[in-house]
């Protein structure tokens, strides 16, 4: 090669023409602008589903009254391989873990001597009946007093046209998830001993302990009640003393009471029995809310002197008894007393409730209603509905050691402002209804909702025994939640 060959440049090769580079430039830009778009679409929907299921979560959860889950596989209709997702008596998981409807419950039809007989034997114990049995039971009439919520129980389930949205009495028990033991106990107790008006000897009587014995025999001979050891059982015992001999026999049932002042924490919880009110023995509150017209700061009638948690009482009269602007009277329950009670907490800004024999009493449930502030001296109180109701919005909670010290009670309730006050008086406002018996959407309805709630629990509980070991243990049973195992504070 010779230097002329090396000196010549070369020319360059023409990789790409310049209009097919600008076609092929063209070409690939709407493939980029389609494959950015779909990248952006696609992160645009996945934010959205992330964001779905973070509301869903946090913001509308669950109601597990309303849920039910889903157990069915896709397999052939006529398959029997599913007996691992069926009960004893057939029924699917499904359906065994959730319910779509009300609880279904049977009343048991007691023999008469548990449920009118009593209302009788109390009317003959004062004068008020001659011929018993009474033909005609309507002509009955149930004795009113703060343990009443047993005849309103009863009377709901006897009702043709009851509310039905949380429990639907059936007939048939095979259909039963629940079943209903109408004694009532509470009024049985203050039957015995009978003592004619005439003050003559009442012979043999009445004895409550028999009739306790007797219901408890009647029940072991009943078929249901041996085929799951009474857990999916009901009873109302709302006195502290009702069914106090034979409590730890059925204590494995739903128990209806006011307090577990006088129970073992082996024998009722919050887990699996229910809260109920007592039945106020005050006319309701049927003023506007207002201070103008309660002079009184804070107003009490009742027993001064009381045993066990009411000793607290005693103390309290003596701090308060001489202080300006505090009603504090010493009354047993009557007629006059309840109207003179009617009238100090309609007039009163604050209503005292210390603790009497056991935490809890109808005074509370009379405050209320008469939308006078209570103010709860009572460490181991236990409150009816807490899942619907909270009580600091509407009552003053104080502990106890507090509470005797002179002066530290009044001066607190001094310094409640008015329009605190009246914001107390709205919240009562609201919840009122929760503590009226006889309302349709009131107390009973409310009862059978709580009621219904247990089902789930109950239901675990009757197939967990029926696979556990018997052994006699010192330990309690893992299914036990003490009622109150600490004390209150102060809440101002």
């Amino acid at each position: 090669m010779n230097s002329n060959d090396r000196t010549k440049p070369r020319k360059p090769r023409a990789l790409i023409s310049s209009s097919s580079s600008s076609s092929e430039t063209l070409t690939l830009m709407p493939k980029m602008a389609r494959k950015s778009l779909l990248q952006s679409t696609v992160a645009t929907i996945l934010l959205i589903f992330g964001l779905y299921g973070l509301f869903t979560t946090f913001f509308n959860p669950i109601n597990p009254h309303n849920s039910r889950l889903d157990l069915s596989l896709p397999l052939d209709s006529s398959s029997t391989s599913l007996s691992l997702l069926s009960t004893k008596s057939g029924e699917n998981l499904s359906e065994f873990s959730g319910n779509s409807g009300p609880v279904k419950v049977f009343m048991y039809d007691l023999p008469r001597k548990f449920t009118y007989g009593v209302i009788e034997s109390y009317a003959v114990a004062r004068g008020g009946l001659e011929n018993v049995p009474v033909d005609d039971v309507s002509a009955l009439k149930y004795p009113g007093h703060q343990h009443s919520g047993e005849w309103y129980l009863f009377s709901d389930l006897i009702r043709e046209d009851r509310d039905e949205r949380f429990v639907v009495r059936v007939s048939d028990p095979k259909r039963a998830d629940l079943f209903y033991v109408p004694f009532f106990s509470s009024l049985s107790l203050v039957v015995n001993p009978i003592r004619p008006a005439n003050g003559d000897d009442a012979g043999p009587g009445y004895s409550d302990e028999e009739m306790q014995e007797s219901l408890m025999e009647w029940l072991e001979q009943q078929e249901y009640w041996k085929r799951n050891n009474g857990w999916d059982h009901v009873f109302i015992c709302q006195d502290p003393n009702a069914l106090r001999l034979i409590v730890d026999r059925v204590k494995n049932g739903i128990l209806l009471v006011s307090d577990f002042g006088r129970l073992r924490s082996d024998t009722a919880s919050l887990v699996k029995d229910v809260i109920l009110p007592y039945a106020h023995r005050i006319r309701s509150y049927s003023g506007e809310i207002g201070i103008e017209d309660r002079k009184s700061l804070l107003f009490f009638m009742g027993n001064r002197y009381r045993k066990e948690g009411g000793k607290i009482r005693d103390l309290l009269f003596q701090i308060l008894e001489e202080e300006d602007g505090v009603i504090i009277k010493h009354g047993a329950q009557s007629r006059e007393s309840r109207r003179m009670a009617s009238q100090g907490m309609h007039s009163s800004k604050f209503c005292l409730h210390p603790a009497g024999d056991t935490p809890s009493a109808c005074r509370l449930f009379d405050a209320i209603v008469s939308l006078c502030v209570p103010v709860i001296v009572s460490d181991q109180i236990e409150l009816p509905f807490e899942d619907v109701i909270d009580y600091r919005k509407i009552a003053i909670f104080v502990d106890s050691t507090s509470a005797v010290k002179p002066g530290f009670l009044v001066k607190k309730l001094r310094k409640i402002t008015r329009q605190r006050i009246l914001r107390y008086q709205r919240e009562m406002q609201q919840v009122t209804r929760y503590f009226e018996y006889e309302y349709p959407n009131g107390t009973v309805s409310e009862i059978w909702r709580q009621v219904s709630m247990k089902l789930p629990l109950i239901k675990l509980m009757i197939n967990r025994e029926k696979r556990l070991v018997r052994r006699e243990t010192t330990e309690p049973d893992c299914s036990c939640l003490c009622s109150n195992q600490s004390e209150i504070r102060t809440i101002l």
